[in-house]
C-alpha cells in the first residue's frame, strides 16, 4: 500500500481531492503514508481519527498534505466546520472515510477503495480506483 501510495503522489497536484474507502485495517493510513512519502512532506503520517485533520507541510516547495479522518464525522455540516475548501485548491487532501460525505468539496476526485483480499492475516489487498471529473478522466478503473 505505501509503494502504491508513492505512485499515486507523481500524478497529484495541488487542488486534488483524494477520497479513500473500505473496512478497518485495509491499509487506507499505510497509502496515506506513501503519498506522503512521495509528495515529500513533513510527517510523521498517523491516523488523525482523534483529531479529524491535519496539515502537512512540503519540505521540497510543494503542495501541503491535508489529512482528514471522517469516521467520527456524523454530517455535511461536521465537514463544513472543517473548512476544507478553504485549502482544497492548493494541498493534495486526503480523506479516510470520506464516501458520502466529502464529494460536493469538487467535481473532481479520485475515489479509491481498498479491501482485504484473503483472511484477516493475510496482506494482499484489492484496490479499485474510479476518477471522476476531467481532471482524472485517464484513470483506470480496474483493481490494482
Amino acid at each position: 500500500m505505501r509503494a502504491l501510495g508513492v505512485r499515486l503522489a507523481a500524478r497529484l497536484r495541488g487542488g486534488d481531492l483524494v477520497i479513500l474507502s473500505g473496512p478497518l485495517g485495509a491499509g487506507k493510513t499505510t497509502l496515506v503514508q506513501g503519498i506522503a512519502e512521495g509528495l515529500k512532506v513533513r510527517g510523521p503520517i498517523t491516523s488523525p481519527t482523534f483529531v479529524i485533520a491535519r496539515v502537512h507541510p512540503s519540505l521540497v516547495d510543494g503542495p501541503a498534505l491535508v489529512h482528514v479522518d471522517a469516521y467520527r464525522l456524523g454530517g455535511d455540516l461536521e465537514v463544513d466546520d472543517l473548512d476544507l475548501d478553504a485549502s482544497l485548491e492548493e494541498s493534495v487532501t486526503v480523506v479516510e472515510w470520506g464516501e458520502g460525505l466529502v464529494e460536493g468539496l469538487s467535481d473532481e476526485r479520485l475515489e479509491i477503495h481498498i479491501t482485504r483480499s484473503g483472511g484477516d492475516d493475510d496482506e494482499a489487498r484489492s484496490v479499485t480506483l474510479r476518477g471522476v471529473g476531467p481532471r482524472w478522466a485517464d484513470t483506470p478503473s480496474d483493481p490494482v
